[in-house]
């Protein structure tokens, strides 16, 4: 019965305003009060352990990295790459917007990063080939999202951190049902483009222009693939190669595109330590929630009513995902991961779940609870870079649910796309 009424209590938390940290500690206190018999000093370990963690560190480099290279409007550049060639088929701008978020997702490993990367540089070039403003701001949104599927993906750190799955395969699993997920999306930007008239196209491939591009973009274009090398030649772990990433954007911004000056790369170093801050608190918090849970039996119990119910795979697959897309609808993505990963991790290893495949699904569920309201945080970001209510960037989202609940269907129910290069 306390572990029923702790959610309710942490939603009223939020409700209220306060930070997910805070609104999780207190819920843990409340846990800690009724279970009793805890000694503070082992919630203050509990606490300190949870982001004393070597895979953690990779977290704050690939957040400097991903901002860098948004201050450095590296997003203008690829789009001005992309569109010389894809501008030539209907709704070409759109579509250059994804492939540039594809790009974006390889280097930041965040959702709210890549989409106020791409937004910033896009918007207003959409609305004036004549896509409705909500749609060109849900489009950013919902292609912002690949950047938690697409490694470096802070989402596989987080999951990999809690329960213990290497990291290094949880980005090759996130590979193939990233680029999945993104030409899924643009089929449906195809057909809506063409269904409603949006945008404008050019008359034919300006490869003239895309030659002249090409060699100032090819700096910018070999990160993710050394990011990504470095990781699977074994030459670099992924905590090590996020500070090689950081390292080579502050290199692109600052000597090859000089695109940024010093006090630039100091205000972004600050905003890079506040964002990292926050994560951290979210992962202490959530990281208590979890040790008060196990304490109480709680993984236990649930694994135990699930052999009693002799409830099949794909049923438990089909419960978690409606759990967590209505979660979603209160918890940013962080809080999401580090509340039910370690009560539901243990829960589907025990029906013969892959631990791997359940976090490429948890991770799609996490990129729909970014663009669903009221506290979808893509929505949030699009609506300031756009100037439009949140609600009417909402409603441009809303034609691309289907095509985001139609990625997660198939990722849940066919494993190999998930496992295929990881095996």
């Amino acid at each position: 019965m306390t572990v029923v009424l702790a959610l309710p209590v942490a939603l009223a938390f939020l409700a209220i305003g306060s930070h997910v940290a805070i609104a999780l500690g207190l819920v843990t206190a409340v846990l800690l009060l009724m279970a009793g018999g805890v000694p503070t000093t082992v919630i203050a370990q509990t606490a300190f352990k949870s982001v004393n963690s070597y895979a953690l560190m990779a977290v704050p480099m690939f957040i400097l990295a991903g901002n860098l290279m948004m201050k450095g409007r590296i997003a203008d550049l690829m789009i001005d790459l992309v569109g010389s060639l894809v501008r030539a088929i209907r709704g070409g701008l759109a579509q250059t917007v994804l492939i540039t978020s594809v790009f974006f997702a390889a280097v930041s490993g965040s959702s709210v990063g890549s989409a106020a990367a791409i937004g910033g540089s896009t918007v207003d070039g959409l609305k004036r080939e004549k896509y409705p403003a909500r749609f060109a701001a849900a489009l950013v949104a919902v292609g912002g999202t690949l950047g938690l599927m697409i490694p470096p993906s802070l989402g596989f750190i987080l999951i990999g951190s809690i329960v213990g799955v290497p990291i290094d395969k949880l980005f090759l699993a996130g590979i193939v049902p990233g680029i999945m997920e993104a030409c899924l999306l643009m089929i449906g930007v195809g057909i809506m483009s063409r269904r409603n008239g949006y945008g404008e196209k050019i008359a034919r491939p300006d490869w003239k222009r895309f030659g002249t591009n090409l060699p100032r973009a090819v700096p910018a274009l070999l990160m993710p693939v050394l990011v990504m090398g470095s990781i699977y030649s074994g030459f670099l772990t992924p905590t090590e190669t996020s500070a090689f990433a950081a390292a080579y954007a502050a290199l692109l911004c600052l000597l090859v595109y000089r695109s940024v000056s010093l006090g630039d790369m100091w205000e972004t170093a600050k905003d890079s330590l506040l964002q990292t801050t926050m994560i951290f608190a979210v992962v202490m918090g959530g990281s208590l929630i979890g040790f008060v849970l196990a304490r109480m039996g709680v993984s236990q119990a649930l694994i135990g009513a699930l052999h009693a119910a002799d409830m099949s795979p794909w049923m438990f697959l089909l419960i978690v995902n409606l759990l967590l897309l209505v979660l979603g609808m209160f918890l940013d993505g962080i809080a999401l991961i580090v509340l039910t990963a370690p009560l539901l991790f243990p829960a589907a290893t025990a029906l013969g779940i892959d631990p791997i495949h359940f976090a490429v699904i948890m991770v799609a569920n996490v990129e729909i609870a970014t663009l669903t309201p009221p506290i979808g945080l893509n929505l949030f970001v699009m609506s300031g870079i756009a100037r439009i209510p949140v609600h009417e960037v909402a409603r441009g989202v809303m034609p691309f649910y289907a095509v985001r609940l139609t990625g997660l269907a198939l990722i849940t129910y066919v494993p190999a796309i998930s496992l295929a290069l990881v095996h």
